[in-house]
């Protein structure tokens, strides 16, 4: 078992047998989730080549954008942003595009309620402002953000708020991207069931081009098929299921989210179902793009249940 942080938080949910640790100073990663035991999230390059270098693992906040741009610069609601070419603040793809917002070390949430031994929530809020200049030049816009964790009942459940608290119109692009892992479990026993929703056609940058594809819901063996694809009209709730040996892992979106990102590369001992508020490059393209007025806010939210035994019914 690797060590966490020491600003890590732990909450535990003693008669589910689960364990979630988020690192704060890690732009609020859950880097580890622990069912009887044993370790349900990919830790990759850990935690530490995260908040640095934004390399991801365990359940990550994209923020403020998922996934890629298709270029350095956006134009949104009469602003035209060029984002920095500096890897301390925003991460490249392997074709050198910017990925996944901000590097998370940079972002300074402060709690909002301090969670005692044992706890089952937390909640953190981030202010993002002109005082911060390094990340104002990425995203220009003012509004404030709340994060909410709750274990209880075998599910661990993650809340965003987003605040257009300022005079800017906010537009919203965040997302996340759940590593889950069966241990033990070898790749071809893996059972994988999918939602109905629509496939995005994309370019060879895995970015969105081109018309959508309607894709029933869909129930298969993981074995060698491979996974890197875009997905919108995913309705509420929507629910991804991967089960193997005697436990079932499911996530569900329950609002803000209509759009998801399936990944799992050729032999990867993961998939991640990866919720998300809009289309990549939403920033650039502007499809699937929801904007904020001021005094507006935005809600997103979706859990991760984790169950011994084959997927319900």
């Amino acid at each position: 078992m690797s060590s966490a942080p020491p600003d890590a938080v732990r909450l535990r949910d003693e008669g589910a047998a689960l364990e979630a640790t988020f690192v704060p100073a890690a732009g609020m990663i859950c880097s580890s989730l622990r069912h009887r035991g044993d370790e349900l999230l990919a830790q990759n390059a850990g935690v530490g080549a995260y908040a640095e270098r934004g390399k991801t693992m365990g359940i990550p906040l994209l923020y403020p954008w998922a996934n890629r741009l298709s270029g350095f610069c956006y134009s949104v609601a009469g602003r035209t942003v060029d984002v920095p070419h500096d890897p301390t603040r925003v991460a490249l793809d392997g074709d050198g595009l910017p990925i996944h917002g901000v590097i998370p070390g940079r972002l300074r949430w402060e709690p909002a309620q301090l969670p005692s031994a044992g706890a089952q929530s937390l909640s953190a809020r981030l202010s993002w402002s002109e005082s911060r200049a390094e990340l104002f030049e990425v995203f220009p816009f003012r509004h404030d953000v709340l994060f909410e964790a709750r274990l209880s009942a075998g599910r661990l459940a993650i809340d965003v708020t987003v605040s257009a608290s300022g005079a800017d119109v906010v537009p919203v692009a965040f997302g996340f991207h759940p590593y889950v892992s069966l241990p033990g479990v070898p790749r071809g026993q893996w059972l994988v069931e999918l939602p109905a929703m629509h496939r995005l056609k994309l370019d060879s940058h895995h970015i969105p081009r081109g018309p959508e594809t309607a894709q029933p819901a869909r129930s298969f063996a993981l074995e060698e098929h491979e996974f890197d694809d875009g997905f919108d009209a995913v309705a509420e709730p929507a629910r991804f299921r991967v089960t193997g040996g005697d436990r079932l892992v499911m996530l569900e979106f329950h609002r803000g989210y209509p759009c998801a990102q399936v990944f799992a590369p050729h032999a990867s001992p993961f998939i991640c179902f990866e919720p998300m508020t809009a289309p990549a490059n939403a920033l650039v393209a502007g499809a699937g793009l929801h904007l904020l007025a001021p005094g507006e806010r935005y809600h997103a939210g979706f859990s991760l249940l984790v169950e011994d035994g084959p997927a319900p019914a």
